[in-house]
């Protein structure tokens, strides 16, 4: 009778712990499943906020070092890592994000600005004629809200004034400047873009590229 239960007890106490067995195998898989799939969307949000050149500066090492603690057979500890390296890289996704619509929102806005000016500049009713005074040159001139309320449009008044300025560095008080009022939007643009791009400021050398200006 003794020996009976002692069978009775061993061969319980065998299946429990085959059951205990079976059990830390299933969740060491899951775990295993889990970490996988994080260090594979890691790499993916990784691999996107590389592109976006905003990658942080741990979410890399983090990421090899969760691949390496799964390959130890530190299952939590790997899911830790590529979990904390996935979070860094969608934050430093949406921070790229709104960053580059808060530059493309400035730009807009700085365009939206330079085409009031122009047309303010273009109105009827500014002056066409301007006296130089003593300290002028032809970038304050422009900026006037009288002429064109733009210093970038300068060369206009640099080519309506051919004929009397030969150095754009160069004018000389009591001069009688005539502004273009009839300037078209090519035009425009085509001055500004030339104020833009153009050497440094030097008294007395005619600036090639003012020259090239000139005669497109």
């Amino acid at each position: 009778m003794i020996m009976r239960t002692s069978v009775r007890l061993f061969a319980a106490a065998a299946l429990a712990s085959g059951l205990l067995a079976g059990c830390a195998t299933t969740g060491d898989e899951d775990c295993t499943k889990a970490a996988e799939q994080a260090i594979t969307d890691a790499k993916t949000a990784v691999a996107e906020v590389k592109a976006l050149n905003n990658e942080w500066r741990d979410t890399g090492s983090l990421l090899e070092s969760a691949e390496k603690a799964l390959n130890d057979g530190n299952c939590d500890e790997a899911l830790k890592l590529a979990n904390q390296s996935l979070e860094q890289a969608r934050t430093a996704k949406e921070q790229a994000i709104a960053e580059n619509e808060k530059f493309m929102n400035e730009n807009a806005a700085m365009e939206s600005s330079e085409s009031s000016s122009r047309s303010a500049g273009a109105m009827a009713g500014g002056a066409d004629t301007y006296t130089v005074e003593r300290g002028d040159n032809l970038w304050d001139i422009s900026g006037k809200s009288s002429i064109y309320g733009d210093s970038f449009q300068w060369p206009l008044i640099y080519k309506a004034n051919r004929d009397q300025i030969k150095d754009a560095d160069l004018i000389y008080p009591n001069q009688v400047l005539d502004i273009d009022r009839n300037a078209s939007s090519d035009e425009i643009d085509a001055a500004i873009e030339h104020a833009k791009t153009r050497g440094a400021w030097s008294v007395g050398d005619v600036e090639q590229s003012d020259l090239d200006y000139l005669n497109k």
